[in-house]
């Protein structure tokens, strides 16, 4: 029970972080770019799947500080998933489309999913080349 307990702690506390980290970034990003695309939400999806790449590769050698279940769970569980964000893409591409955005909500699908995915992929190399 008592390691339930420091799961969820881990998690909170993580997730009180990564919901402050998006808040602040993708603010700074839609005020500096515009908000007419979501540059912001895209940045912060792009560089949490780079991150995520890198915990899931520093975690898969088995050694270190991810491969523990606390830091997994404070990083990636808490501060990524609540950092990262599947809902404000999905509105935002549904909110461009019923605008009559049609190109900018393709273009916000097909940029998330190819930036995200090389994001990640991406990480996970460089981590294993440096590590």
């Amino acid at each position: 029970m008592m390691e339930v307990i420091k799961g969820l702690v881990f998690v909170a506390l993580g997730s009180v972080l990564g919901g402050m980290a998006r808040f602040w970034l993708s603010g700074v990003v839609a005020r500096r770019i515009g908000e007419t695309f979501p540059w912001g939400t895209l940045t912060v999806n792009v560089s949490g799947a780079f991150a995520i790449g890198v915990f899931g590769a520093l975690a898969a050698t088995g050694h270190g500080v991810f491969a523990t279940p606390g830091p997994w769970l404070f990083a990636v569980t808490g501060f990524l998933g609540c950092y990262t964000t599947v809902s404000s893409f999905a509105l935002q591409t549904l909110a461009l489309a019923r605008d009559g955005e049609s190109l900018r909500a393709i273009s916000n699908v097909m940029f998330s999913l190819v930036f995200c995915l090389m994001a990640v992929a991406l990480g996970f190399a460089a981590t294993r080349v440096l590590a």
